[in-house]
């Protein structure tokens, strides 16, 4: 068999299976461990999802503008790929101590993935995520599976025809104008990306992100001007040469100051595999520039404009230190700083942290991880929580 046929089916294989193969970016980990390297002050690292019988995965964390916390993710599933996955939900007030009871805000027959979030100008909430069929590829090579697991499987099956899975496929967002307590019926929208759109100070929101499903499978910006209720492409992003657009996935972006924008994004050209790209723009997201290294390795950044004005990427590293890193930026994302330590104690799939600043100037790093203990104890991946200063 080939390596495509015998290698395991993780997230960027279900993307590369739909045409959109996910990636990374540059610094090999010795970097780590450079003299004047900043410091992150790590205080505690827990585990805040209740149910660690279920898989987590691709989680955002937001701070909303009342103190909030909220956290979604792509929860109820057996594993990295499955077709039980679903859009969960949960909220803290007392800035992450405690947290509710996860509640389900989009859950359909077919494999819902990823959960971004965004609180809008106006205080409405939106989550994006993105609909699979491709654990449909395991089922039907599957041998030698426990009988009831398999009936599970074939159960979902039932439920729909292919022509309705097919129909399903695609990139949605939700909306609330009550703080989740209440949701609007999900809609398309052009792209996905893991952490969603951001807003700007003018108050338009924009989302950078991967066009799914089919189409070009171009990369670009698309903008709302109404609070998200609706979305049109604003522009494309370039590519660099010798890369594609079918390279490129997992888009982030943040708003530098009024007009000058950047977003980052994962490549895996095997000419500069796992390599983090960032790409500017200084006209509000119409035009922007070729996308350049940052000499950065790890997974999708997540970016934050600090109250200070730095700006803070937050990715996850599956290579040694495996675990979850940060860097900083003091001059608008033209360079940044050497990795900041989130966790290094990481041994499976992990990975895809956001990150909050709170009024005391702790930040809070949110994302999901299979323990070492899992595979002993039939447990699936958590949701954990880093609360860390920077120093």
């Amino acid at each position: 068999m080939s390596p495509s046929q015998t290698a395991p089916l993780t997230r960027r294989r279900v993307l590369q299976r739909t045409g959109i193969l996910a990636v990374g970016g540059g610094l090999w980990a010795g970097a780590l461990r450079a003299a004047g390297a900043p410091v992150a002050t790590v205080l505690e690292v827990r585990t805040i999802s209740p149910q660690p019988e279920v898989f987590h995965g691709w989680p955002t964390l937001i701070r909303r503008s009342n103190g909030e916390l909220v956290a979604a993710w792509s929860g109820g599933r057996e594993g990295h790929v499955c077709p039980f996955g679903r859009v969960e939900l949960m909220c803290s007030r007392d800035e992450g101590l405690s947290w509710s009871w996860p509640r389900t805000v989009m859950d359909t027959p077919i494999d819902d993935r990823d959960a971004g979030l965004l609180e809008t100008p106006s205080g409405a909430l939106l989550v994006t995520t993105f609909t699979s069929v491709v654990y449909e590829r395991l089922l039907a090579e599957a041998k030698d599976w426990d009988p009831q697991r398999l009936e599970r499987w074939n159960a979902v099956q039932r439920a729909t025809t292919q022509q309705q899975r097919q129909a399903l496929t695609g990139a949605w967002m939700l909306r609330s104008t009550d703080g989740g307590f209440t949701w609007q019926a999900p809609f398309r929208v052009p792209v996905t990306s893991p952490h969603g759109p951001f807003a700007l100070r003018d108050g338009r929101l924009l989302y950078p992100g991967k066009e799914y499903p089919g189409g070009e499978q171009g990369i670009g910006v698309c903008v709302s001007t109404d609070d998200g209720r609706t979305w049109r492409w604003l522009s494309r992003i370039p590519t660099r040469p010798g890369d594609t657009a079918v390279d490129y996935h997992e888009l982030h972006g943040v708003e530098v100051r009024p007009g000058q924008l950047l977003v980052h994004i994962r490549n895996h050209n095997e000419a500069n595999r796992m390599e983090t790209l960032q790409t500017e723009s200084q006209d509000g997201g119409l035009t922007w520039t070729e996308p350049h290294s940052i000499g950065v390795w790890g997974l999708p950044s997540h970016l934050l404009q600090l109250r200070d004005g730095r700006l803070l990427m937050s990715y996850s590293h599956r290579r040694p230190p495996r675990g979850n890193q940060a860097r900083v930026s003091e001059d608008g994302g033209r360079t940044w700083s050497q990795p900041l330590l989130l966790s290094d104690d990481g041994v499976a799939d992990l990975g895809y942290p956001s990150t909050v600043e709170l009024p005391t100037g702790e930040l809070l790093s949110l994302w999901y991880e299979v323990r070492p203990e899992a595979a002993q104890s039939h447990r699936k991946a958590v949701l954990r929580l880093a609360r860390w200063r920077l120093g």
